[in-house]
């Protein structure tokens, strides 16, 4: 049984979900190129993008440890195209304006890398927005919440205001989907529901 594991990311919304589980955890931080390849799905996209953070992760470990990394990556898609970190004020309304009123797809890919190779898992949500004002998305750029956040928004905060209909996971959404990451920790024997974070 591996005592903990090693978590391949800097989100605190990941963290904070490993420690609502009770899974022992430490944070690696890692960095991958994340650029789309051309003629790419979004489902291989996230995928792709997780099994190499979960290989950096492994990569980083230090010398001699052996417990499993996980890693994640999310993308909120809208008619077929990933919608990334907004690049400015301009981008981040263009998002929110886009999805008014309509429903968008979050996509998170969970993967888990240690002595039984890469496992992954792909969790999908359908998120329906109500009709947005440009009075409210320009007040909510102004919070700083969307600025660094795929899609210009976060579901746990104070974006939650525009979410009309959730189908799905809601930790997906966040991030980090519970159902799938239980399901990989388990098969490489990493306990949940002891302590909260070892990091």
């Amino acid at each position: 049984m591996a005592p903990f594991v090693y978590l391949a990311s800097g989100s605190p919304r990941r963290r904070e979900l490993l420690t609502q589980i009770g899974v022992p955890f430490q944070v690696l931080n890692v960095a991958v190129d994340e650029s789309v390849v051309a003629g790419e799905t979004a489902e291989a996209y996230v995928s792709r993008l997780a099994h190499l953070k979960a290989l950096a992760g492994l990569r980083a470990r230090p010398t001699g440890e052996s417990a499993p990394v996980l890693a994640a990556d999310t993308s909120v898609v809208l008619d077929g195209c990933v919608l990334v970190k907004p690049t400015d004020r301009a981008d981040g309304e263009r998002m929110l304006r886009q999805m008014s009123g309509r429903t968008h797809s979050v996509l998170t890919a969970v993967a888990l890398a240690g002595a039984l190779g890469v496992q992954s898992r792909l969790s999908r949500s359908e998120v329906r927005f109500r009709d947005l004002s440009a009075a409210e998305i320009a007040s909510y750029w102004d919070t700083g919440e969307p600025h660094d956040k795929a899609g210009g928004y976060a579901i746990q905060g104070a974006g939650a205001v525009f979410v009309a209909d959730l189908r799905g996971s809601y930790s997906g959404v966040m991030g980090l989907p519970l159902y799938e990451t239980a399901e990989l920790l388990a098969l490489q024997g990493v306990p949940r529901w002891r302590c909260a974070s070892a990091g």
